[in-house]
């Protein structure tokens, strides 16, 4: 009766997580960062306005997806020597990530020398600078998108005093974490999945109640034990030593009750 009691604790755990929950087994999440190389300035300001995205297969002029950031003002050289800052991040459609948009304020300056200038900023920066990024995103993989802006390169004295904005930017993507699927027959077996890792659950799930597709997303490098709760009259099954690395989503195949 004990087993039974902890059994249905961890099935209305589960249950409430994935009500509560948006995403689902065909999203990718990706995290927008900012970086910098080392410039001969005090500072170089940059006013952050907006930042979107564009998958390839998206409308040209109004496909682009907004980020949720904190904009603002961002001093670069705080951002150098292996330092970032986190920008957002935005859950899409797993595929392919044609571009991404920066769109800055007026407010940019530069000390140099301890004086403070002003950074002349074409208004087609503001409305929005585009970089090209030509990443696919794996369903289940989370993803960083550093944006290294060359502080060195985007600031162009015009003499006296003045100076230009010219941005140069290197967008690398890379995964972050790895995730684990399959399929759970018969579907009516309908199991809780649980990720054990030493006595800790780091990730739960349902299978899906028509295909019996389960994903598990957002999981760091490491091997784990996969345990499926069922309460359906079915026996409880798990699969142990499952390795996942970063980028890739380990197939366990056909789970069978």
């Amino acid at each position: 009766m004990k087993n039974l009691s902890i059994l249905g604790l961890l099935f209305i755990t589960v249950f409430t997580l994935t009500k509560c929950s948006k995403s689902n087994s065909s999203t990718s999440m990706l995290e927008v960062r900012l970086t910098d190389g080392p410039g001969d300035y005090q500072e170089v300001n940059i006013d952050i306005q907006g930042v979107e995205v564009h998958s390839d297969g998206g409308d040209p002029a109004s496909g682009w997806k907004p980020l949720n950031i904190k904009t603002g003002v961002y001093n670069l050289l705080k951002l150098t020597n292996g330092l970032d800052t986190l920008l957002g991040s935005i859950e899409l459609p797993a595929g392919h990530v044609e571009q991404i948009r920066l769109k800055l304020g007026a407010n940019n300056s530069i000390k140099a020398l301890g004086v403070t200038s002003a950074l002349n900023t074409p208004s087609a920066q503001q409305s929005g600078l585009k970089l090209v990024i030509k990443t696919d995103l794996q369903a289940g993989i989370a993803y960083k998108l550093v944006l290294d802006f060359d502080a060195a390169r985007s600031i162009v004295s015009t003499g006296s005093g003045k100076y230009n904005l010219k941005p140069v930017i290197r967008a690398m993507a890379q995964a972050t974490s790895g995730a684990v699927k399959g399929i759970v027959a018969p579907v009516a077996a309908a199991p809780a999945i649980f990720v054990i890792a030493g006595t800790d659950t780091v990730a739960t799930t349902f299978a899906d109640q028509t295909t019996g597709k389960f994903l598990l997303k957002g999981l760091s490098a490491g091997t784990y034990k996969i345990e499926f709760a069922s309460k359906s009259g079915y026996t409880s099954k798990e699969k142990t030593g499952v390795a996942v690395t970063i980028g890739t989503v380990t197939d366990l195949g056909t789970i069978q009750f």
